[in-house]
């Protein structure tokens, strides 16, 4: 069990999450977020995730204190919360839950990513990859082997225990179930590498279709897996980045003992397609992916992958709701192909905050921007932060393009 000293500190700081998380105005951001993904919002919402944590080293607030790595995993987590409602809250909500992770087992169809990694910075876990093409011959798809899920009650159990000594009486202690993308893209990019599987898509057409068909199996399999176990998250707070809050979920019927993937929402997208035709986009992700969004019961679609001229496409994925707007699309084409029928989800360039000098009149014109071409078009709009891989070492600046955003999605 962790120690007395360990355990006072994560409750001195969750005791601080839980005053935020009672406050009036986290009632009413979920009521916000809850009317956006209704597709009718009473004004744009704003996000910022994936931030680069290891650039705030000079507040001292976010070090953390705890001996136990894991009552330091918790501290991270409730710092980083508290700092960024201080600091850049945007439209952020509170929750006033300690969300404890299922232990569970996956063989992954038994196959390991091979890859040799390079950081460029050692205190950051971005790092570039180099994989090892594991597909090279049809046989080798014979390496596929039916996905085999396995519940680790004992671990769970353990974990449970030790977030109730740490939270009771001042959070909600819940378990937290699987909520992984359907992205089988990028899981081919770490068993082929991109350059190869991309040129598969030519040479070796048939390959990959056999390759798509044995991936989408396996992960009905899983999911029919996690279902049966009890191990598929509830309803989510938080979807790729962005407000989950909807009256639309759960579904009927819906028990919290044994969530359905009708009951939540699914993330997808094929990054790695970005630059190809709608032809081999259609050929080679929608014709996959429509049978197992149509399981869910609602799906975010699209990750940093330009999706402005393949919207025709999009369409045909059953329950879509919300569509990532990258900072490569052209945005006017974007919300004209969007309109009212889905959420612009706008991911600005982060660049915009890792220049030589931060330029605030640069970022408030590309917000307004984008704000101004979503009014004329009548598209539910939300304004993503993402990415952030450097603020060169100035965490200002972000403090500063959270006020400018507000100030344009408030107006």
């Amino acid at each position: 069990m962790p120690k007395k000293s360990d355990v006072a500190m994560i409750r001195d700081l969750a005791a601080r999450v839980a005053e935020i998380a009672a406050l009036p105005v986290q009632e009413e951001k979920r009521s916000l977020w809850r009317k956006l993904n209704a597709l009718k919002p009473e004004r744009s919402m704003v996000m910022v995730d994936e931030v680069c944590w290891t650039e705030f080293r000079a507040f001292d607030e976010l070090r953390p204190r705890c001996e136990d790595r894991e009552c330091r995993d918790w501290e991270r987590h409730l710092r980083r919360t508290l700092f960024q409602w201080e600091h850049f809250p945007v439209d952020m909500v509170v929750e006033p839950i300690a969300w404890v992770p299922k232990a569970f087992g996956f063989n992954w169809f038994g196959m390991q990513v091979q890859e040799e990694t390079v950081a460029t910075d050692p205190t950051n876990n971005i790092v570039a990859h180099k994989y090892v093409n594991q597909l090279e011959k049809d046989d080798d798809l014979e390496k596929f082997q039916k996905p085999v899920v396995w519940k680790m009650e004992d671990e769970t159990e353990r974990r449970m225990t030790v977030a109730h000594e740490l939270f009771d009486g001042l959070l909600e202690v819940r378990e937290l179930g699987a909520n992984f993308p359907m992205t089988f893209w990028d899981l081919i990019a770490t068993l082929m590498g991109v350059e190869n599987a991309l040129w598969a898509l030519v040479d070796r057409p048939e390959f990959v279709h056999k390759l798509l068909a044995r991936m989408t199996g396996a992960f009905v399999q899983t999911l029919d897996q996690l279902e049966e176990q009890g191990l598929l998250c509830g309803p989510q707070s938080i979807v790729h980045c962005t407000g989950g809050w909807t009256d639309q979920l759960p579904a009927s019927g819906y028990d919290p003992e044994k969530p359905r993937t009708q009951d939540i929402w699914m993330m997808g997208w094929a990054q790695m397609l970005g630059t190809v035709s709608p032809r081999m986009f259609r050929e080679f992700e929608i014709d996959y992916v429509k049978g197992i969004a149509e399981r869910f019961g609602l799906v975010y679609y699209g990750c940093c992958e330009p999706l402005d001229n393949k919207m025709e496409l999009v369409r045909q994925i059953p329950n879509v709701r919300k569509v990532s707007m990258s900072p490569w699309v052209n945005q006017e084409r974007g919300a004209a192909a969007i309109g009212h029928d889905y959420v612009f989800s706008r991911k600005p360039n982060p660049a915009l905050l890792a220049f030589d000098d931060f330029d605030a009149a640069a970022v408030r014109k590309d917000l307004e921007s984008t704000r101004a071409i979503c009014a004329r078009e009548g598209c539910p709009l939300e304004i993503i932060l993402k990415d952030i891989s450097t603020l060169r070492h100035e965490p200002e600046r972000l403090f500063s393009w959270g006020e400018i955003a507000m100030e344009t999605a408030q107006r």
